[in-house]
């Protein structure tokens, strides 16, 4: 049993952690622009692209992509024959970057870090996903529309890759989590206020 939990228990931290870890917040210190209280308040890539600048907003986006999929090879080095375990990093990465403790759980909204995780785990998903998020942002200007096709398309196509269905029901939880927490932008699209991006 102990030669069970350990790793898992190793994943989940070393998952929270690095998603814990966030740029946007950094950024909003030295700019001095309280970005939780500013535009949607989110500690995000979004967020800081729209109220700090394009390219800490772009630099906010790496940033929480690759600690997720640094977090994934880190912990898939140290226990290489446990399959799982990626989407286990993977999972509790997006959920510390939405979700970190000093910051009284008020973090981003887990689009990039959900990138990060396919990134890791199916990277001929992720360029074939990339390829149509830049198509909807291109078309529609809304990167929201981009990021639900992203949290939907993702668990099934896990379902057809995978025959792990506890994989597949974590994945799509998280999956419900991410469009949750874009509630209020969907409903802005709804109401034509929220944001166009401009590439």
């Amino acid at each position: 049993m102990i030669h069970i939990i350990t790793p898992f228990l190793v994943a989940i931290l070393i998952g929270y952690c690095f998603g814990c870890f966030n740029l946007a917040y950094i950024i909003s210190k030295v700019k001095k622009v309280d970005l939780q209280n500013t535009g949607s308040k989110n500690l995000g890539a979004s967020n800081t692209f729209i109220s700090v600048g394009k390219g800490f907003g772009v630099l906010v986006g790496a940033c929480d992509i690759f600690k997720c999929t640094l977090a994934i090879l880190l912990v898939g080095f140290i226990f290489p024959e446990i399959n799982y375990l990626p989407y286990v990093t993977g999972i509790t990465c997006v959920l510390g970057h939405m979700f970190p403790f000093y910051l009284h759980f008020k973090g981003g909204k887990g689009f990039a870090s959900f990138l990060g995780m396919s990134l890791a785990i199916h990277w001929k998903y992720f360029i074939i996903i990339g390829i149509c998020i830049i198509l909807i942002t291109l078309i529609t200007k809304y990167i929201v529309l981009a990021t639900m096709a992203t949290v939907i398309s993702y668990p099934i196509f896990l379902f057809f890759s995978t025959s792990n269905w506890i994989v597949v029901t974590m994945v799509t939880v998280l999956s419900a989590i991410i469009i949750i927490k874009h509630h209020k932008n969907l409903i802005r699209i709804a109401k034509g206020e929220e944001f166009k991006f401009k590439i």
